[in-house]
């Protein structure tokens, strides 16, 4: 039985996934977390095959503490399952270490069927992203600015989008002020704009946010 520990924000996300696998042949649901701070102790506590884990999840900061997670519990195989932008985030989810990428909108059966093969050691995506990736690699250089984007930047991005002021993202993901400008002015630079209203608004027109 392949063990799975569920951490997402929303109950309603809780209830439908562990509902779904209750009678399943070869998954069980043994540990459910609302917040990334719960996740070490629900690793330690018992032991878990798969983490299906919401890149948006409360107190996930940064892909730099999903990596730390990977490295300290290298048993534990982590599928990502999240509504954030496929083609911008599964790319860097896989970088960081995460074996596979489901979105939100496809269906349990799909999730199922893909905690299966992680477990089994395969990296698995959607046959969304791999086409995606196949369009971007024939799309002109303004399409596919964002795939220069380091994970750093398409965070502090997240953040300016959100209407995060510089100190306030420093802080978020535990960088000096300085080094966040820094950022945001690599930003402006490969995104061709000027300031951070365009900065922004190019980031949603690329649906980077």
């Amino acid at each position: 039985m392949i063990t799975v520990c569920l951490a997402d924000n929303l109950p309603v996300v809780h209830y439908g996934v562990k509902s779904y696998f209750r009678d399943h042949p070869e998954i069980s649901v043994v540990s459910n977390v609302g917040s990334f701070y719960m996740v070490p102790d629900a690793l330690r506590n018992r032991e878990i095959n798969v983490l299906v884990i919401d890149l948006e999840l409360d107190g996930l900061k940064s892909i730099y503490e999903l990596k730390a997670i990977i490295k300290n519990f290298p048993s534990t195989k982590v599928l990502v399952f999240s509504n954030l932008n496929e083609q911008v985030y599964a790319p860097n989810a896989i970088k960081a270490g995460a074996v596979g990428y489901v979105h939100k909108g496809s269906k349990l059966e799909t999730l199922g069927t893909t905690i299966i093969r992680v477990h089994q050691g395969l990296v698995m995506m959607s046959d969304t992203i791999k086409k995606n990736l196949a369009l971007i690699a024939k799309q002109n250089k303004t399409e596919r600015v964002y795939r220069k984007l380091s994970n750093r930047e398409i965070e502090v991005l997240r953040y300016l989008s959100d209407g995060k002021k510089n100190n306030e993202i420093s802080k978020i993901l535990n960088l000096n002020e300085k080094t966040v400008s820094t950022y945001k002015l690599r930003l402006l630079q490969k995104l061709n704009v000027t300031n951070l209203v365009d900065l922004v608004n190019k980031a949603k027109t690329l649906d980077i946010v």
